[in-house]
C-alpha cells in the first residue's frame, strides 16, 4: 500500500531521472524529447519549485547528488 502519493510520484520520477543521467551522461531532460517528455516537465518543475524556495532540503540534496543543474543559463556560461 502507497501511503503518499504524491512521494511515491516524485521517488518514481527521480528514479526514472538517475536512469535517464546513467544512459544519457546528463540530468538535463529536455521538455521537447518526445520520448521523456513528462520527465522534462518534472525537472523543469523541480527548478521552478527550487527558485520559490518550496522543494523540500531532502530532495534538494537527493537531486543535488546526481548532479542536478539548478540553474541552465549559469550553466551554459560556466561550461
Amino acid at each position: 500500500v502507497i501511503w503518499d502519493l504524491l512521494e511515491h510520484a516524485w521517488n518514481t520520477n527521480f528514479d526514472k531521472l538517475c536512469a535517464f543521467k546513467a544512459q544519457n551522461g546528463y540530468s538535463n531532460v529536455s521538455t521537447v524529447d518526445k520520448r521523456n517528455k513528462s520527465l522534462g516537465v518534472w525537472v523543469m518543475h523541480q527548478r521552478v519549485l527550487y527558485r520559490k524556495n518550496t522543494l523540500s532540503p531532502d530532495r534538494i540534496q537527493q537531486l543535488n547528488s546526481i548532479g542536478f543543474i539548478w540553474d541552465l543559463l549559469e550553466h551554459a556560461w560556466s561550461e
